[in-house]
């Protein structure tokens, strides 16, 4: 396969989860979901466990299959002597229900645990596996919708007032005036869980009847306590991550704004779609809300349990109609490009970069049409003018210089 022809559009892979919504990425993509099944994740990547595909030449291709071809045309030889690969996975999400609670390893960390994994002969598809690969798992999200996520611990006062505040959580306000916010924690992760369900039952059900009351809004841990648990049965064990809901930093973000999630800092995303990048990596290390595999100790080992006050971000300026997300780490960059009747967007891909219109519609290179939902790539060298009759917003990903 050649790879003459520098810019061509891309189909992305639709991922069902369980706690994916059923419409959003259907309708952006123009897929009528006919199977009916949660839609939770669009990559548009090279991860070669759900690649991109394309036609080019005439040619049905993957995108990963085309890197390997042919590296230094479609990442530079300077990406694939840095990364060995496309160093970065593109996605929208759509959060219908929580997601784990989770934190991500460093990348001397993420070597480690793999290697150690490795030598213990556990299977790389085994669910009791933590480390999918050697590689870190920065990563940003940019709101697409009015989006509701955990990120990092509450800071030292306000996770105070809420252990007071909250009738039965106050018991453990000794604890953690004494000793802070690691001991809080290891105590209600590594407690038995018959002891959790004696803190946890009573606190949901009331958390339930004042969210049926109208009592609570998203702002309030006790919404998404109850969020979790109306109308399911509660007589068996209650998943402890409802402890972090409290613990942690609710964050709103507001369409257009984003956030980014270093390792060691635990979070969760609620509810919302967003457009989310992140390195191409699997490793989660992950503490509740879920039915996948919890790592307790392993989790407790990569967390950092430092207080946090959210940084979202709104952007910075770029070429004309662009907003860049600065993300401090070399394996990948963001920006938001808005184009309105009649402007112009020019550049030239220094990077294997990959496009996706999430509103309106656009003509590249007075050639080729994107509409809503289509994604483009373009590889190195190439040079590409966006224009547009109306209002038409694309997110890009890239890899920056270095």
């Amino acid at each position: 396969m050649t790879t003459n022809e520098r810019i061509f559009k891309l189909k992305g892979v639709v991922q069902h989860y369980a706690w994916g919504g059923h419409s959003f990425i259907p309708e952006l993509i123009g897929d009528h979901n006919d199977t009916n099944k949660p839609c939770a994740e669009y990559w548009m990547g090279a991860h070669p466990s759900a690649p991109a595909t394309f036609h080019l030449n005439g040619e049905l291709g993957t995108l990963d299959q085309l890197i390997k071809s042919n590296p230094a045309k479609t990442i530079t030889e300077a990406v694939y002597n840095k990364f060995g690969e496309l160093p970065y996975l593109f996605k929208v999400l759509d959060v219908h229900d929580m997601l784990s609670i989770q934190v991500h390893p460093t990348k001397e960390e993420a070597e480690k645990g793999f290697d150690k994994e490795e030598a213990a002969g556990i299977s790389i598809h085994a669910p009791y596996r933590n480390y999918k690969d050697r590689n870190h798992k920065p990563e940003i999200m940019v709101a697409l919708s009015d989006f509701w996520l955990l990120h990092g611990f509450k800071q030292k006062a306000d996770l105070e007032a809420t252990l007071e505040n909250t009738p039965e959580l106050r018991v453990l306000l000794t604890l953690f005036k004494k000793e802070g916010i690691k001991a809080l924690y290891q105590f209600v992760m590594e407690m038995d869980q018959a002891d959790a369900n004696t803190i946890l039952l009573p606190l949901v059900k009331r958390e339930i009847r004042h969210k049926l009351d109208g009592k609570l809004s998203r702002t309030e841990p006790g919404w998404w306590a109850a969020k979790l648990y109306e109308g399911k049965d509660l007589s068996g064990d209650l998943d402890r991550g409802i402890f972090s809901i409290y613990f942690f930093n609710i964050v709103q973000i507001n369409p257009g704004e984003a956030i980014f999630q270093h390792a060691g800092v635990p979070h969760a995303y609620l509810e919302g779609q967003n457009i989310e990048l992140m390195a191409n990596s699997d490793n989660v290390l992950r503490g509740g809300l879920t039915p996948k595999h919890v790592d307790v100790p392993e989790l407790m080992k990569h967390t950092s349990f430092e207080e946090i006050v959210p940084d979202v971000m709104k952007g910075v300026p770029g070429r004309v109609g662009e907003k860049i997300y600065p993300c401090p780490v070399p394996d990948f960059g963001i920006s938001k490009i808005e184009l309105t009747a009649g402007t112009e967007y020019q550049a030239t891909a220094e990077s294997l970069e990959i496009m996706i219109v999430t509103e309106g519609g656009a003509l590249v290179n007075n050639s080729l049409v994107l509409k809503r939902g289509e994604v483009l790539a373009l590889l190195p060298g190439a040079e590409y003018e966006l224009y547009a009759s109306g209002n038409c917003t694309l997110f890009k990903a890239f890899v920056p210089n270095s």
